[in-house]
């Protein structure tokens, strides 16, 4: 394997394919992450996923992935904006992270505009449904692949 990648996700996307379909879609959380495993493994990566609607969990997947990823595809859901603790933790592993998020954030409510962990992550894929995260992943690959 080439790179070791750990996608995480946050709160109530455990609850994809059920919840509020006409924003987020009718795949559920399982079936993307096996289609990104797909893709990844086309590309010869390692893909490990975590799912939690618990906010010091994410922390010490964070902090555990500091010991063998090479980076983070990270879905914080509603934690995105309102947590401090993910932001800390996200500096502290020194992993490159790519923010992703199903919906277009900046179109939807004020209090999603503002992200907490953005400015500790390479950058964000936003409003592609589940294509945000395989263009996460893909923008996280081709940053691994310019530091070599």
């Amino acid at each position: 394997m080439t790179h070791k990648i750990l996608v995480l996700n946050g709160p109530n996307l455990n609850m994809l394919g059920i919840r509020d379909t006409s924003m987020y879609g009718t795949d559920s959380l399982e079936t993307i992450v096996n289609d990104l495993k797909a893709f990844a493994a086309e590309k010869s990566v390692e893909l490990r996923d975590y799912q939690s609607n618990s906010e010091g969990a994410l922390v010490d997947s964070i902090h555990d992935a500091y010991k063998w990823a090479d980076g983070i595809v990270f879905n914080a859901g509603a934690y995105t904006h309102t947590s401090i603790a993910l932001r800390d933790a996200i500096a502290a592993a020194k992993l490159p992270v790519v923010e992703v998020h199903l919906s277009n954030v900046h179109a939807r409510e004020e209090f999603r505009h503002k992200s907490m962990i953005a400015p500790v992550c390479l950058g964000v894929c936003a409003g592609f449904g589940r294509w945000s995260y395989f263009a996460g992943l893909q923008a996280l690959l081709w940053n691994l692949e310019s530091k070599k």
